[in-house]
């Protein structure tokens, strides 16, 4: 396959009648899928509506997920372009800065965002034509369709077209735009569903948004094998009652959420209230998943498969995983495993020399074809992270430095550290924050854990949610870390705020200080 548009064809012709994509108002069988998608290409390629899209170019969107946004993304791709949902819950600022990085000719949006879209694109430097996307599909619908203008764009078609950028936040306060090729996209599908055995009698209830690269493995896990998407609308993140009812009513099989995700329905006693036992595999990714909300899981779901998925945006969603194999101390390792099939995972210390002993610390590397096309119009950052392997003297490699640490355990199994940027010296030690946070989450009454390091005080600042109080959380760490470690100030939270992403927001905390 050179386009992930032949997934679709493939799978519309096996799987006509399948549901494909369903949310809480409508649901698309394939072929339904296939055919507005190809009416959507001609829509944008013929100029009615903006001008002609060109190959290789963006349609942004800025709405919430659904099943006439799949429509309307697969009608992008179909017409040479690629597409990028910008998060509507983001600052304007940073919304406009996403634009700027993207200059996109069109934005699509739905009427209860129309408002807001007209807003953020009054701020905006670039011209851009705003459609909505009811009035888009309807033009779809009784567009006088021709052929020969969709299979020009098909003939254009190359495997390193980028079929997506998404955004990540930046060290330097701008986002990075992650562009992940088609190649890389059918690379890592045909491994993914394969290693989980994911088919057509799947229900896969996908939690992420759209921007967020865990979406991915829903979107075309389903358009490579025939399974069925159900999207969960936002807001039911905020009403476990709610979330738990639409999981069981429609028989989900798997969840590839991210780690907060899974933690709010365990804190929250979501499972208490109703479990959906037809889950056969849970796999989680993002952050180290607290043993104990995981045992949470394990105790209503004892007959699922669950798994632990590594990796960063830049590698194409996940480069390692380990199936859960046995029980984990409160306060273990849960491994990042081993390489997915076809990626070359491996650690490079400080001096660019493998490390290949346990317990060695290194920066992990990933290498093949899950390595994304870079950060869209930003050479600066994209070189300096993709880079040719040190290792290798004899031919052109390229590699992502991820940033992130690890190292191996007795039984040769990835295991992560922390961040880079994670690791400080503090009173003359190195400390990994995320081993006093690991610390933090296993004592009793501690649901999750963040630590910061206060650069100015030169103090280690522990944020923390649960029902312990903060001489119960020192007594605890006391017994658990050397005296250099223990953090200067404890901080309890009700809950943590969270980035568009579903992880913790560091930034917020750290204003919080």
């Amino acid at each position: 396959m050179i386009n992930v548009t032949e997934m679709l064809y493939k799978t519309a012709l096996r799987f006509p009648d399948n549901k494909a994509f369903k949310d809480p108002d409508k649901s698309i069988s394939f072929k339904e899928l296939y055919d507005i998608a190809k009416r959507t290409a001609f829509v944008f390629l013929e100029g009615s509506v903006c001008e002609s899209l060109k190959q290789g170019s963006p349609v942004a969107f800025y709405m919430e997920k659904s099943v006439d946004a799949v429509c309307v993304m697969f009608g992008a791709v179909f017409a040479g372009g690629f597409y990028s949902f910008i998060d509507v819950r983001q600052p304007v600022k940073r919304a406009l800065d996403v634009l700027d990085i993207l200059r996109p000719s069109v934005i699509v949006t739905d009427s209860e965002n129309t408002e807001a879209a007209h807003e953020l694109i009054s701020g905006y430097n670039g011209s851009a034509a705003l459609i909505n996307i009811e009035d888009l599909l309807n033009r779809a619908y009784n567009a006088d369709y021709r052929d020969d203008i969709i299979k020009k764009a098909e003939s254009g078609y190359y495997d390193l077209m980028p079929l997506y950028v998404n955004f990540t936040s930046g060290s330097t306060g701008k986002p990075k735009g992650v562009a992940v090729s088609h190649r890389s996209v059918i690379d890592f599908i045909e491994v993914f569903t394969k290693t989980f055995g994911i088919d057509e009698n799947d229900i896969l209830a996908n939690q992420a948004p759209f921007d967020f690269d865990v979406s991915v493995k829903d979107i075309y896990s389903a358009l490579y094998t025939g399974a069925q998407v159900l999207l969960i609308p936002r807001d039911y993140f905020s009403n476990p009652s709610v979330l738990m009812d639409y999981l069981t009513d429609n028989k989900v099989t798997s969840l590839t959420w991210a780690v907060s995700a899974l933690c709010f329905v365990s804190i929250m006693n979501g499972l208490e209230y109703k479990a959906p036992l037809t889950v056969k595999r849970v796999m989680f990714s993002g952050e180290v998943m607290p043993v104990k909300q995981l045992n949470k899981w394990k105790r209503y779901l004892p007959d699922a498969t669950y798994v632990n998925l590594y990796g960063p945006t830049e590698i194409t969603c996940n480069c390692s995983y380990h199936i859960l194999d046995r029980e984990y101390e409160r306060d273990g390792d849960i491994p990042a495993g081993i390489p997915f099939e076809n990626e070359k995972v491996f650690l490079l210390d400080e001096n660019d020399t493998e490390v290949t002993g346990s317990g060695k610390e290194g920066e992990i590397c990933v290498s093949g074809t899950c390595v994304a096309l870079g950060y869209y119009r930003d050479e600066e950052r994209t070189a300096a992270v993709f880079t040719q392997n040190p290792l290798n003297k004899c031919y052109a490699e390229r590699i992502y430095r991820t940033g992130d640490i690890g190292k191996y355990d007795e039984n040769g199994l990835l295991l992560y550290v922390s961040r880079k940027d994670f690791q400080i010296k503090h009173m003359g030690q190195r400390i990994e924050l995320g081993e006093i946070e690991a610390s933090v989450a296993s004592i009793d009454g501690v649901s999750r854990a963040c630590c910061i390091y206060e650069e100015k005080k030169k103090r280690i600042v522990l944020f923390y949610t649960g029902d312990a109080d903060k001489d119960e959380v020192r007594d605890g760490l006391a017994k658990r870390l050397p005296q250099f470690m223990m953090p200067g100030k404890t901080i309890h939270l009700e809950e943590f705020p969270l980035n568009k992403n579903g992880k913790i927001d560091r930034n917020v905390l750290i204003d919080t200080i």
